[in-house]
């Protein structure tokens, strides 16, 4: 059976990927960007509002061109096309990814707290592997996502009306589902090294048991 000390470090790493999981799963639920602009027409100036998560979305206008208020919902996945519709899907894949990665981790760290397995990928491998995934694939999709809705003009698109003559001061914002990736890779990152320094402490003690015997000193060799 693992010390006491194996288990508390493999149990702890479980409940850091566990909590991971649980923002990550949150924050693919809810909004990552905004898109605002100042619109003019020939007889009227506004606002507008894009809103969008990774399925669904929003678009707020107040006089953007002609009519005050109104919400319309949208599908993000219907309503892209080409480039970003591609780039979107990739970012979900990621994202789905790194799901799989924390829910292997979570397994391992599980199975580890009760058993001793073999240093293979069951062991500490298996979560540095997969727990890495999570960390690596999360990260990309932040990048593909920013570059998505930075580079590519879609949502200005969805306000724009074929009325409007100009349109200014356009604005992204990040929302909350896109900074909820950030904490999910701190705690796949804790989840890492609570077991590192179990297994790197584990190492060094197995070191010091097994010390050549010319450290010991002359004196007692003698005898």
């Amino acid at each position: 059976m693992p010390s006491l000390k194996k288990t508390l470090h493999f149990c702890s790493s479980a409940l850091f990927c566990a909590g991971g999981v649980a923002l990550l799963g949150y924050g693919m639920s809810v909004d990552w960007s905004s898109t605002s602009v100042d619109c003019k027409s020939s007889n009227s100036t506004g606002s507008g509002m894009v809103k969008i998560g990774l399925f669904e979305g929003v678009i707020v206008l107040k006089t953007c061109p002609f009519f005050d208020g109104g919400q319309p919902e949208v599908k993000v996945m219907e309503k892209l096309e080409g480039p970003p519709l591609i780039l979107q899907y990739i970012v979900i894949a990621l994202l789905v990814l790194s799901l799989i990665g924390s829910a292997a981790s979570i397994l391992i760290t599980l199975y580890n707290s009760f058993s001793n397995p073999y240093e293979t990928y069951m062991g500490p491998v298996g979560l540095y592997a997969c727990s890495g995934i999570s960390v690596g694939t999360s990260f990309l999709a932040l990048i593909m996502y920013v570059s998505n809705v930075h580079l590519s003009n879609f949502s200005v698109e969805w306000i724009s009306q074929s009325n409007v003559v100009d349109l200014t001061n356009v604005k992204v914002d990040m929302q909350l589902g896109f900074f909820l990736v950030l904490p999910y890779i701190a705690v796949n990152l804790l989840a890492i090294l609570l077991v590192f320094l179990y297994v790197h402490g584990a190492y060094t003690r197995q070191k010091e048991q097994q010390k050549p015997t010319e450290d010991v000193p002359k004196e007692i060799m003698m005898y």
